[in-house]
């Protein structure tokens, strides 16, 4: 089992707003150069989509679940027929029906990821980011990094995070952004 996170992030390392949902003065950074280079399966998750599983805070979930429902094709079908764990104090059972294979995690969320026997794909989701990385259980990160300067915002690895060595793995440019691919050392 791997703990992998995948972001979009800046240049200056901050993923705040990225999309523009949250309105903040600099949101929507991801999409200053199109979108194409954001859309599909740029984060080559594949078969570790397939047989891992997402892990979401209730925002993204919240924000994806009334987004890829609606969308089709390939990676939209392997999203959506992802089995989704959602970290929430809020939502209920009720409420993850709004997307197929989405259940409210059970317990504490560091104990559920390593009790998990298949791969831990986290996508945004910044306060269950933190928390993996303050507890260590981050085997590796996948990475949009779009050419924006934001220089405010909140961060990926939060002031105070345990040092870690990674290996990059992969790395290529997606139109103006750069993929890549880092492994625990």
């Amino acid at each position: 089992m791997s703990v992998v996170v995948i972001e979009f992030t800046t240049l200056d390392g901050r993923i705040t707003d990225p999309d523009g949902s949250d309105g903040t003065p600099l949101g929507g950074w991801m999409f200053r150069h199109g979108r194409e280079h954001v859309s599909g399966d740029k984060f080559r998750l594949g078969r570790t989509l397939d047989e891992g599983v997402l892990l979401l805070g209730r925002r993204t979930w919240q924000l994806f679940s009334r987004l890829w429902p609606n969308r089709t094709g390939e990676f939209a079908d392997r999203m959506n027929a992802a089995p989704k764990l959602v970290a929430s104090r809020t939502l209920t059972a009720a409420d993850t029906a709004a997307w197929a294979n989405s259940r409210l995690l059970e317990g504490d969320l560091l104990s559920a990821v390593k009790e998990q026997d298949r791969d831990v794909v986290v996508t945004g989701s910044i306060g269950v980011v933190h928390r993996l990385i303050e507890a260590d259980l981050v085997d590796e990160y996948r990475l949009l990094t779009v050419p924006v300067v934001l220089g405010t915002g909140a961060r990926l690895f939060p002031e105070g995070a345990p040092v870690g060595d990674f290996r990059c793995v992969q790395a290529e440019p997606v139109g103006p952004a750069c993929y890549s691919r880092h492994r625990r050392a």
